[in-house]
């Protein structure tokens, strides 16, 4: 079996299988999300869905429910839908757009939801984030959780820079990753830049241990062509751009990021509890890319 057999095309709107989904809050971060996700909707002719969580605190359950004293919780909820409803229409008229409002816990009913969708798009921070957070915490766990895409809009990187950028390893965890950078790059008609970085390891007890450096240039640059040749049959039309380089993962794709219009990771996270589930270059570039940043697990 290749490496692209587990690729699954993006389906038509017209056969009604799949939507793309974006949570919001009323924040501004999450005003930038819905924005993304009409675009990328209007892109891939898919509807969008707009889902806003109502979660009670133990001093939030009405004791008495009339039309008088209306539940401020789900009214204030329906305000949200309805204003990042009229964002999206504006903003891609074209698009079909639904709205759901839902009761729970935000990042149980965000994963939920992001099993049946395309893919699911957030804010980087909703209006519970702390200041210096540069990702909330529902992005985080929702990224470090959620099969399939999860795309987290960042402040700024609202310009075009006709680029998407992708991170690859030899990790079987890059090729859904690869598979949604390729999609990107083709539904955008834009250059897709795959960056490699790699480190050579310090031995602290060894330091007289020397490298062939030419012989691990070669290697990185072939492990990169060798991982990217398949997708390049199956997606001719994309023009990849191979970034192989000596630097810290986090720092390469970061500094990829101010040139792009979306930076793609993997996720290669072995912890169960919280966004531990992200691994550590998926949750440096979250916090550090200067643009969306999609989150891709299998």
């Amino acid at each position: 079996m290749t490496s692209t057999d587990t690729y699954q095309p993006v389906p038509d709107a017209r056969d009604g299988s799949s939507t793309v989904v974006v949570g919001v809050d009323g924040s501004a971060d999450a005003d930038r999300a819905v924005r993304w996700a009409a675009d990328d909707a209007s892109l891939r002719r898919l509807p969008l869905r707009i889902v806003h969580v109502v979660e009670r605190g133990p001093y939030d359950i009405p004791r008495f429910a009339t039309p008088s004293q209306p539940d401020t919780l789900i009214v204030n909820g329906r305000e949200v839908l309805l204003e990042a409803e009229r964002m999206a229409r504006a903003r891609q008229p074209s698009v079909e757009v639904g709205t759901e409002l839902i009761e729970g816990s935000p990042v149980a009913v965000l994963r939920e939801q992001a099993e049946n969708a395309t893919e699911i798009v957030l804010g980087s921070r909703g209006l519970g984030g702390f200041a210096g957070a540069l990702v909330g915490s529902v992005s985080a766990h929702v990224a470090g959780h959620a099969h399939g895409p999860v795309v987290v809009v960042r402040l700024g990187g609202e310009e075009t820079h006709r680029e998407v950028v992708v991170g690859v390893d030899d990790s079987p965890q890059c090729e859904p990753a690869l598979a949604y950078a390729f999609e990107q790059a083709r539904l955008r008609g834009c250059a897709l830049r795959a960056v490699h970085a790699w480190q050579l390891p310090v031995h602290a007890f060894a330091p007289e241990i020397s490298y062939n450096m030419d012989e691990i240039r070669h290697t990185q640059h072939q492990m990169v062509k060798d991982g990217l040749s398949a997708w390049q049959e199956k997606f001719p039309e994309v023009k990849v751009v191979q970034d192989v380089h000596s630097a810290h993962p986090v720092d390469a794709l970061e500094d990829a990021s101010t040139r792009a219009d979306l930076v793609v990771v993997g996720s290669r996270g072995m912890g169960a509890v919280g966004s531990v589930l992200l691994g550590s270059v998926s949750r440096g570039v979250l916090n550090h890319a200067r643009c969306p940043v999609a989150v891709v697990r299998p």
